[in-house]
This record gives structure tokens, sequence and C-alpha cells, in this order.
């Protein structure tokens, strides 16, 4: 099976006191540029959780975020910090030594003391294990949304193939009746240019010209590269790579092609090789 590297999958998951909400979402790229958005809180996780992602992603640029957001009804537990209260207490006995007229301060202002009140934190490690077995879960998603497109470019990929070995089973039937004409045609050209009878130098030129004409090879080729391009594909994997240099060698051939014809059906099958291979050049982009 073949992937695209364009996808995208979320979850959020309810904590005790707050949702926690994972994200992924990716467009192609050459290589694996993998980016993670994460709250200050989690940024110690974020080892482990690109650990987990380079585990299940080859190319594309993927962006990763997790966001802790409080619940609106999350009851969090506050305790006096008996340490800021000491610290307090002396500092008001001082001032009271230093200007007895000063007023006391009042619960509030106490309460209002920076570090006064302590909340109770989840911590990071108790964190972790839900961060992770909701990355695990999104990446899921994320690879099964990733296969279904891959299949889809596949499905594209293979009706652009079929439609190239229907143009390419056009030409090879017609060229001994191309070359043969072109032939004739060329002997009367020679014959009327070298103002001579020589057949055995006319025999030779025309040689020649049958050998630069003739696109046997060049129809083999073709045909061996679609039919390498079929294997790749039923194989599957990470073959984005290996796809594009495919395209690359199916052009080569599409464009010697082109350039060798003597007829105006080859030239068009040419042109019509050259759209396709440019059109499927465009999807195997988005093919991991």
């Amino acid at each position: 099976m073949i992937h695209s590297m364009t996808g995208y999958a979320s979850t959020t998951r309810e904590l005790a006191t707050a949702a926690l909400s994972v994200e992924i979402r990716s467009v192609n790229h050459r290589y694996l540029d993998l980016q993670f958005r994460l709250p200050e809180e989690l940024r110690a996780l974020e080892s482990g959780l690109r650990e987990l992602a380079t585990a299940r992603l080859q190319r594309g640029k993927v962006e990763c975020r997790i966001a802790l957001n409080p619940l609106p009804n999350a009851a969090k537990p506050a305790e006096l910090n008996n340490e800021a209260l000491k610290q307090l207490r002396a500092i008001c006995e001082k001032l009271r030594l230093a200007w007895p007229s000063v007023p006391g301060l009042s619960a509030a202002d106490i309460l209002r003391w920076p570090g006064m009140l302590s909340v109770q934190e989840v911590s990071v490690e108790e964190l972790r294990a839900d961060c992770y077995e909701a990355l695990q879960a999104v990446l899921e998603d994320f690879t099964d949304t990733r296969a279904r497109e891959g299949e889809k470019l596949k499905a594209i990929l293979l009706e652009r193939m079929a439609s190239m070995q229907e143009r390419i089973a056009v030409v090879a039937p017609r060229m001994p009746a191309i070359i043969a004409a072109h032939k004739e045609k060329l002997s009367a050209k020679l014959r009327e240019a070298m103002a001579l009878s020589d057949d055995e130098r006319i025999r030779q030129e025309l040689a020649l010209f049958a050998n630069r004409v003739d696109v046997d090879e060049e129809l083999g080729r073709l045909d061996a590269h679609l039919s390498e391009l079929k294997r790749i594909l039923d194989k599957g994997g990470a073959v984005g790579k290996r796809l594009d240099f495919m395209m690359q060698e199916l052009n080569r051939e599409a464009n010697t092609l082109g350039s060798k014809s003597v007829d105006v059906e080859v030239t068009r099958v040419s042109l019509d090789l050259k759209l396709l291979i440019e059109q499927m050049r465009e999807q195997i982009q988005n093919i991991e």
C-alpha cells in the first residue's frame, strides 16, 4: 500500500482538570519535516513524542499540535503555602516595629501575596502516558487517512499508465509501413539529387535512415518502464522517490520517440505520452 503525504487527524480527551487535544496535519515535502507545537508544561515530552511520530512517518511536512485546555468546571484545590506565610509574618512584624502606625494586612491581602496559594498541578509524568496514548491514536487515524488517499493516487496512476499503453500499442504496428513509405520517398529524392543510379549507395543511405527513425528500442523501454512502475505500485511502501525517478526515465523515452518521428501520428502519440507523464508526475509529488 502506498501513502499520500497529505493528511489530517485529531482527537480530544478529557483528563481530570483539562482537555488534551492532539492534531496532526501534513503536506508534501522532499524529506520528513516534523514540527511540534506544545504548551510549556509539555515541552519535556517532545523528544518521546517525536520518536513515536518518526517511527510511523517517512516523508512530508508534518505539523503536530498538542494543547491542554482547562475544563470550565474542573476544581483546582488550593492550599496555603506555609513557607510563604512564615516569610510574610516575619516581614509584617519588622514593619510594625519600624512603623507602628502602619495598619495590618487583611485576609484578602495575605491571599493575594505572590506564591501564597499553591494550586495542585498535574505533573508531566502523569500527563506522559495520556499524551503518548493520544498521539498513538491520532497517528493510527492519520496513517489510515494517508493510506486511503494513497489508494486514490494509485488508481489515478494506473489509469494514466493504461492510457500510455494504449497509445504505445498504436505506434508499433505502424512502424514497418511508415519506414517503407519514407524509404521510398527518400529513395526518389536521393536519385534526383545525386543524378545517378548507384543502387548500392542508395541502399546504404536508406539503411542509415531506417536505423535513425526506428523506435522499436524506445517502445520496448517504455513498455519495460511501465511494467516496473506497476510493480512498484503493487509493492507499496515509501516509493515516492522511486516513482519520481521512473517519471524521468519515461519522459526521456517519450522525448526520443518524438525526436525520431517521421509520422504525424507518432508525433501525436509522443506528445500525448509527455502530457500523461506530466500528469502522473504531479500526482507522485504527493506520494510518500
